[in-house]
């Protein structure tokens, strides 16, 4: 049983409604500029939620952060996501059972693309019970043909073109989604071995039409992806 949960996501939109909802709030100083860290009850769970900031260094930097300082035995990535995939739509949401950096390029060295030159592994797997019970919070919440499980990639850029979108699938056809966060979450946790998850809402499709898409679809969806986290909270 998780009794202590952090939940981290990269933008005010993405957080601020949970720690708004904790009992028992308190704001925590930290020692890195701009990363907000609020503490409290949700769902009867002792929580840690912070903002890490947009970008994989700016989520490792605070996923580390708050292992150190809180000892967290859960670590769950919020936020939205462009869909790749053409079984996902906007408004669809995706459990994370994997995840890579989809820019990380070592191929001069003859390594393939996406792999982290010696590490043990560069894909980094969720909490395989957390999956599933991720999976049944969010059918509970949205209905199951709006759920969906597999590969979420992140990189430090912004996918907003059809080019980007083919490229990632040429060497990661099994991506559902792309971020900007989440696999950096996941190596920190994993090399810290503390389980973790990534529940992503899309709120665009990662092409063309994603600037447009992606500010249009933010604030409807982000409701609900509170409200999977809090069905989530309730059964782990």
């Amino acid at each position: 049983m998780a009794n202590k949960v952090a939940i981290i996501g990269a933008m005010e939109e993405e957080v601020e409604a949970l720690y708004q909802n904790l009992l028992n709030i308190n704001e925590h100083e930290t020692n890195l500029p701009d990363l907000p860290v609020f503490t409290g009850i949700l769902s009867e769970k002792e929580v840690i939620i912070a903002r890490c900031g947009i970008g994989k260094v700016n989520a490792a930097l605070a996923t580390q952060y708050i292992i150190n300082t809180f000892n967290p035995d859960f670590i769950i990535n919020t936020g939205v996501a462009g869909g790749v995939s053409p079984k996902v739509r906007i408004a669809d949401f995706v459990v994370g059972q994997s995840s890579l950096q989809h820019d990380f390029d070592a191929r001069y060295f003859g390594y393939p693309m996406g792999t982290i030159p010696r590490l043990k592994t560069s894909v980094f797997l969720a909490d395989s019970r957390m999956v599933e019970l991720c999976i049944q919070a969010a059918g509970d919440e949205l209905g199951q043909k709006r759920v969906h499980r597999g590969l979420i990639v992140s990189g430090d850029q912004f996918v907003a073109s059809t080019e980007q979108k083919k490229s990632i699938l040429e060497f990661f056809p099994d991506t559902m989604c792309v971020e900007m966060e989440g696999a950096a979450i996941a190596q920190v946790a994993h090399l810290n071995q503390i389980p973790h998850i990534i529940i992503r809402a899309i709120s665009d499709q990662a092409d063309n039409s994603a600037p447009k898409d992606f500010n249009q679809y933010l604030l409807e969806i982000i409701p609900e992806l509170n409200r999977v986290i809090q069905r989530l909270l309730n059964l782990i």
